[in-house]
């Protein structure tokens, strides 16, 4: 008896299943309210203590290893320094690319890791490498600098000062204590000042008075040098007392230098000032920041090119990045007045805190619409009780998700809400089915008891966890997308797995226990039941008149499927006509951009400044220029595009940039791409009647490249690489759709050497180090020193060289005394002469090999690197490179073979987007195989998972005329929705065919089950469609995932309305197959 009670109670126990036992333990369980507003507090404890990005932190490590090597020519710096370097470097585990840029004297080498590699471990290999071979280098090659560059390097706010009174050399120095002062908040990282010129003590000195007094530079720089002394020299006693003995005194100021005297001559003594003027004044312009104001700028001040300092600072790793910039910005309030002087104006040119706070507030707000909407919508459809049920489960699901992604290590950023805002629309659907079943049997047995409610919730358990199952398995496999995609999007497959995951322990846990509390009474389900009946029996005729015709007419049901098939290869013809474009993500509407500006080689800074004045006026004309910042000599603080480029290295005279702020998108009509293109339009012709080169930059909305459409030349020796490069540039500019067409390879300019005549500097006893260290003095600035003033922040330099204007016409210099052995000095001119020579080119190497790059952005309707790369393709068959080769670039494999020939790889954009799609590829084929699998193991047979999932394909039968529709492109968002929809639908077939199989198990025919199957599981599958509906809809207007969005939308809704029609055919043709694992019935 006993025996045979237990073997009843454990049957009755997996009958319940994981869900009924669930529901069992919880309904009534006083733990249940606990847990839920324990999981509420959890939630909102992650809420606030996760970090607000506006982007995921995506770690590239990238670290620069700078070499000098003095005097050594392009290839000897290659050959000798470059080389040895690279292959060690390229010998560290988790390097994917080893690149360098080498050219007279020096070379930067940049080590890229792979994604997710970190930046400490990284950092000490190639420290660890470089120590353990310090003996490639050749003799003369000084010790390599390393410096690495990370996202957390790159500042998040930068404030620019600039006055009407006040000079650059003094806001330098301003700039340089309001760093030091910012520096001192928590989590505040890496700072740094452009612009400006930092005082010194000049020593201009006159070569005619030198060789009148028979004084050297040397004499001079030695002079500085040993009287500009102070240490501790010992200790003494004196009445009983310790003293502390210190001689010598720092130089402090000008006079000091000035009044130091070099010897004597005809007896009377020689002082500095006697053959140099000695003053305290700023440095000579190496570099030029300047600051304009534009039509939208809110305040009374004009500024018309003013002199100005940016200061940068970062924050550090793992910190708040809203936090942290608020914090920066409080400060600055509070030193006003104080630090900062009434007459200098600080402006925010860059603060990514409020950006990311607002598009953060933004998305959160969109995460109420959506959570309203579906509320609504299941309001309508269920009733006032079951949507307050449902719509308490949301917030616990999505507050624990938030909680999981504070433990997982994300952040909180435009990707991981979208992964919330995205998962509404799925994660209500379990609870939805759990509360209508738990009605619909407390409405059959007229009680609405507990064990009915537990019953009801096992009865729908196992086909609700195969189909939370289905959509995870969707999901996850695009957690292990690879290259900078990867990292990016990843808090949607981890945050929105982890969702479905939580609503579905809601669903059976809190549920229930809420809909005991929150339950009708019989008569109002009664009333409720009244009208489901009109419904299903609207529903049954419906589905009787579509359906018994297609199943009983052979003809009309085989020309309803080559319709389908048909409808599918004319949707995806729209990729091949170009209606619908492939592109990585669209563009992104953001408050800068700025003009990278490339004068010709050579150019003095002067130059560069008045041509980034000249447009900086032109884009002043723009209504929605908020300000402008032009960078000649420098580059502006660099952003994550910047770092990937390398444009902080950017420090020749001929080189520039122009930052372009705009006002707030909610403020203009215009995107921030609109004005990009109108700001092209405007400074292209003026760029080029000056000989120079633009590129316009917008921020990327995902992972940054070098630029959207980059060729990677190789080929049998520089000459060659260099010709096919030129050709190739010529032909990008002559394609319609790419813009900013440019090379890296420097147009030829000229040097001056000054040529030793050896022999006769020999016979004159005059080693030629002497020469070159006496004309480094005169033309180089060179540095003796600096002078003890103050508390400045930056030390004053004593700097050595001729007037500026003798450096202008060299010819000058002839008198210029070189010492000799002897201590007589000899008149330059006498040594050699100046003579021009061309600048030896850069030389450009990608993981050890030689290669140029010509580059270019997609332009135009289409706006994708592909294409502009077919076209060139085109132009190609036409062309044979100077080795012979008809080029074609690979595209899919890599750099070409080294085999001596010329060829080139396309990068840029395309290497991420191929990456991407690729990866997602495999991982729908992953997400394929993983849903099938689950369906077998629920179904018990191989036909039934096929029927389930046939209505997969026709996704794209809404997706991708959606796309066509509203004119957006198919971008790796769009494969997102794509192949999470993969899982949405399964979810919706297995609910179709678990009820016809019911029913065929309980007498029915096939097809009378299932239209059965359709009547009863209409609605709460067309109330799943249109919760996604809802939820992707508010983000439609995103323009990073509008095309998930897209596919969202238009795929659920098409392909939902034909798994209504496709699913029941599929039974019917597969109907012997229509059991379920372990039934007898045939």
């Amino acid at each position: 008896m006993s025996h045979s009670t237990s073997h009843t109670s454990a049957e009755r126990e997996h009958k319940l299943g994981l869900a009924g036992l669930t529901a069992r333990t919880f309904i009534h369980s006083p733990l249940s309210p606990l847990l839920f507003f324990a999981m509420l507090a959890m939630g909102i404890l992650g809420l606030m203590s996760t970090p607000r990005q506006e982007d995921p932190q995506i770690s590239v490590p990238m670290i620069d290893v700078f070499v000098q090597y003095p005097g050594a020519s392009t290839d000897q710096v290659v050959s000798l320094a470059v080389n040895p370097l690279e292959r060690l470097l390229s010998e560290i585990p988790g390097v994917k690319h080893v690149y360098s840029a080498s050219e007279r004297e020096q070379g930067v080498i940049t080590v890229r890791f792979k994604v997710g590699e970190e930046m400490g471990p990284s950092l000490v290999k190639v420290h660890d490498k470089l120590q353990a071979n310090r003996q490639v280098l050749p003799p003369g090659a000084l010790e390599p600098v390393v410096r690495p560059k990370g996202i957390d390097d790159v500042p998040v706010v930068t404030l620019t000062l600039w006055s009407e009174v006040v000079d650059d050399a003094a806001m330098r120095a301003l700039g340089a204590k309001l760093l030091q002062s910012l520096s001192q908040i928590p989590n505040a990282g890496q700072g740094f000042v452009v612009g400006g010129r930092q005082e010194q003590i000049r020593v201009e000195v006159e070569p005619q008075r030198l060789a009148g007094f028979g004084v050297t530079f040397d004499h001079i720089a030695e002079t500085i040098k040993t009287a500009n002394a102070e240490r501790r020299t010992g200790d003494a006693e004196a009445d009983e007392r310790h003293l502390t003995v210190y001689t010598g005194s720092f130089l402090r100021n000008a006079s000091d230098v000035e009044r130091l005297m070099l010897g004597t001559y005809n007896g009377a003594p020689i002082y500095i000032r006697d053959v140099a003027r000695v003053s305290l004044e700023p440095e000579e312009y190496k570099q030029q920041v300047n600051y304009y104001t534009g039509p939208s700028y809110p305040g009374d001040a004009e500024a018309d090119g003013m002199p100005a300092v940016t200061i940068a600072l970062a924050k550090k790793e793992g910190s708040n990045g809203v936090t942290v910039a608020n914090a920066i910005l409080d400060k600055v309030e509070q030193l006003k007045g104080q630090l900062i002087p009434d007459n200098v104006r600080i402006e925010v040119t860059r603060n990514y805190g409020k950006t990311a706070n607002d598009k953060v507030n933004e998305l959160i707000f969109k995460l109420f619409v959506a959570t309203g909407a579906v509320s609504l919508l299941i309001l309508l459809a269920l009733g006032i009780k079951p949507a307050i049920v449902v719509t308490l489960v949301i917030p616990v699901v999505l507050l624990m998700t938030v909680f999981s992604a504070w433990i997982l290590g994300y952040t909180i950023d435009r990707v991981s809400l979208f992964a919330l805002i995205f998962s509404i629309g799925i994660l209500v659907d379990d609870a939805i089915v759990v509360v209508e079943n738990i009605y619909r049997r407390w409405l059959m047995k007229g009680e609405t008891d507990t064990s009915t409610a537990v019953a009801a919730v096992a009865e729908v358990g196992n086909p609700t966890i195969i189909a939370t199952l289905t959509v995870v398995a969707a999901l996850l496999p695009m957690g292990f997308v690879s290259g900078l995609m990867g990292p990016y999007m990843e808090p949607i497959p981890a945050l929105g797995s982890a969702a479905m995951l939580f609503s579905l322990f809601a669903a059976f846990a809190f549920t229930p226990w809420l809909a005991m509390r929150i339950k009708p009474g019989l008569a109002a389900i009664k009333k409720a039941e009244e009208r489901e009946h009109k419904t299903a029996e609207t529903l049954e005729g419906f589905f009787r008149g579509l359906l018994v015709p297609l199943i009983e007419r052979k003809p009309l049901g085989y020309a309803f499927l080559f319709g389908l098939i048909g409808a599918f290869f004319l949707s995806c013809g729209l990729f091949y006509a170009k209606a619908v474009a492939f592109k990585m993500l669209p563009y992104d509407n953001k408050p800068e951009l700025s003009v990278v500006l490339d004068m010709p080689e050579g150019t003095a800074l002067g130059k560069t400044v008045n041509t980034a004045r000249l447009l900086a006026d032109q884009v002043r004309g723009i209504p929605e220029v908020l300000a402008i910042q032009t960078y000649a000599g420098t580059a502006k603080p660099f952003d994550f595009n910047g770092m990937v480029r390398h444009y902080y290295l950017r420090q020749k005279p001929w080189q520039g940039e122009i930052q372009i702020q705009v006002t707030d998108k909610h403020e203009r009509d215009r995107s921030s791409h609109e004005i990009a293109l109108e700001v092209r339009d405007l400074l292209t012709p003026l760029a080029q009647d000056a000989g120079a080169r633009i590129t316009v930059v917008e921020m990327p909305p995902g992972p940054p490249v070098l630029q959207s459409v980059v060729a990677e030349i190789y080929g049998p020796d520089a000459k060659t690489r260099r010709q096919v490069a030129a050709d190739m540039t010529q032909m990008f500019e002559e394609v319609d759709s790419l813009a900013d067409v440019d090379n890296y390879m420097h147009e030829p300019y000229e040097i001056l050497r000054f040529d030793v005549d050896a022999e006769k500097a020999v016979r004159l006893g005059i080693s030629v180090d002497t020469v070159i260290r006496n004309l480094d003095m005169a033309l180089g600035g060179f540095q003796a020193g600096d002078v003890k003033r103050g508390r400045l922040l930056e030390p004053t330099f004593i700097t050595i060289e001729v007037p500026l204007a003798m450096r202008a016409n060299l010819t000058r210099l002839s008198d210029l005394p070189i010492p000799t052995a002897d201590g007589r000095a000899v008149p330059l001119t006498e040594l050699g002469s100046f003579v021009k020579t061309p600048q030896d080119p850069i030389v450009y190497h990608k993981d050890l090999r030689p290669m140029e790059y010509v580059v270019g952005d997609a332009v135009g309707k289409l706006g994708a690197p592909l294409y502009p790369m077919l076209e060139m393709e085109d132009k190609l068959k036409d062309y044979r490179t100077p080795d012979g080769v008809t080029l074609s670039g690979t595209m899919f494999t890599g750099a070409p073979p080294d085999n001596g020939q010329s060829g080139f790889e396309w990068s840029g954009e395309w290497t991420v987007t191929y990456e991407t799609f690729r990866d997602m590829g495999l991982a729908f084929g992953v997400a394929l195989v993983l849903i099938y699998m689950l369906v077998v193991a629920e179904f018990g047979n191989f036909v039934t998972p096929g029927v389930i999932m046939a209505p997969i394909p026709l996704t794209l039968l809404g997706i991708v005329p959606g796309h066509w529709l509203l004119g957006a492109d198919f971008t790796a968002t769009s494969m997102i929705g794509f192949i999470a929809l993969a899982g949405i639908i399964v979810r919706n077939s297995i609910l179709l065919v678990d009820f016809s199989i019911e029913e065929v198990e309980r007498g029915q025919s096939v097809t009378e089950a299932v239209i059965s199957a359709c009547k009863a599981r209409t609605r709460p599958i067309l109330i799943t469609a249109l919760a996604l509906v809802a939820g992707s809809s508010v983000i439609l207007t995103d323009p990073i995932f509008q095309g998930m969005a897209i596919s969202l939308l238009f795929g659920v809704l098409v392909s939902t309305l034909l798994t209504l029609v496709v699913i029941p055919l599929g039974c019917v043709s597969a109907g012997k197959y229509l059991v379920r694992r372990g039934s007898t019935h045939a």
